[in-house]
């Protein structure tokens, strides 16, 4: 993995764009993301214009350390203290009720506002030189797939975006675990790299799945993270056979799987991302940028085990292939459009 080094001029750079009112790209451990003062309402905005992001969907504020909280969050719950007191800084997200001060364009028009200390030398240089919140999305397109390298970052706004911190790979490459912690108790909104068991040990009444009466937090839209090759995620005991029915009728395919391929053809390109679920995915958004460059029509997905530690993956996957972009190869598949087809917004 490669950690990019920034010289504090650069830094300082930043953090004057930053009070001036403009968009800075910098580092975290998840994913780059797309920075602006969160007490400049004015500045927030243009991430929402850059990014082409609906008004409604709430960004997250980055601060340096917890002891910045009574700027953001009027009041943090007792689990919601215990989380901060574990996992921060890190890739871990809490949703709690917002400080009056806290303006309607971070939250999304809520009254709940997600906050987060990030693990990353970088995110954490800044913020501190900063000396204030950064409200800041992943640095993408909205809906597209999230950058994890300072040139994805490039790559999506080109000269739109004058400043990106180029802070090399980020370690763990997905977005962070999102907990609500309001009123009816924690609840995980998006998995992440910290698992269900993890957060458990730390606060055992926390709840999984979907709640009406949660917030709206960020990558939670049926369709997110896509490229714009159609995805499929097909099961192991199928790839093969589909790859064998596009490749017969000519088709150029693109294959992510964890396996090498058991034969090639001129009509494949393959990624084996391997069987570690956090190497996989580490490098799932890298690897997706990579397969969706390669001129393929479709980009199948093997299908990735069950289980938590595959749970922040599997929801990213779903989630890129969007229910109009399944070929009913299978049951299973078939199945996955009637499940998830008709759920939530499609962008």
């Amino acid at each position: 993995m490669v950690i990019g080094r920034v010289l504090q001029e650069q830094v300082q750079e930043a953090v004057e764009a930053l009070r001036e009112g403009d968009l800075v790209a910098f580092p975290t451990e998840t994913v780059y993301g797309l920075g602006a003062n969160a007490n400049n309402p004015d500045a927030v905005r243009k991430i929402f214009r850059l990014k082409g992001r609906p008004s409604t969907h709430p960004v997250i504020v980055h601060i340096d350390h917890p002891r910045y909280l009574q700027r953001w969050v009027r009041d943090m719950t007792p689990e919601a203290k215990k989380l901060a007191d574990a996992f921060w800084p890190g890739p871990l997200t809490l949703v709690a009720k917002r400080a009056l001060a806290v303006n309607d364009v971070i939250t999304g028009g809520q009254d709940t506002v997600a906050i987060r200390v990030p693990n990353h030398p970088i995110a954490q240089q800044l913020l501190n030189a900063f000396g204030g919140g950064i409200a800041a999305p992943s640095a993408n397109r909205y809906g597209h797939v999230s950058p994890t390298r300072a040139e994805h970052v490039r790559e999506e706004f080109g000269d739109e975006l004058k400043l990106v911190l180029d802070g090399g790979d980020c370690k763990v490459g997905l977005e962070s675990t999102i907990v609500s912690c309001l009123g009816d108790g924690p609840r995980v909104l998006r998995p992440g790299s910290i698992s269900l068991s993890q957060l458990r040990a730390v606060a055992p009444n926390i709840q999984t799945g979907p709640n009406p009466a949660a917030p709206r937090v960020p990558g939670s839209t049926t369709r997110h993270y896509s490229p714009q090759t159609p995805v499929n995620v097909v099961p192991s005991r199928r790839l093969d056979v589909v790859i064998d029915e596009l490749s017969g009728e000519h088709e150029k395919v693109a294959v992510l799987a964890m396996r090498p391929p058991a034969k090639t053809t001129r009509y494949m390109t393959w990624i084996n991302a391997g069987i570690r679920p956090d190497l996989y995915g580490r490098q799932l958004y890298a690897n997706l940028r990579t397969l969706d460059k390669s001129g393929a029509k479709i980009l199948l997905v093997e299908e990735v085990p069950e289980g938590e530690r595959w749970d922040a993956v599997r929801d990213r996957l779903k989630r890129a292939a969007s229910a109009e972009n399944i070929v009913t190869y299978d049951q299973d598949i078939a199945a996955w459009v009637a499940d998830f087809g008709d759920e939530g917004e499609m962008v």
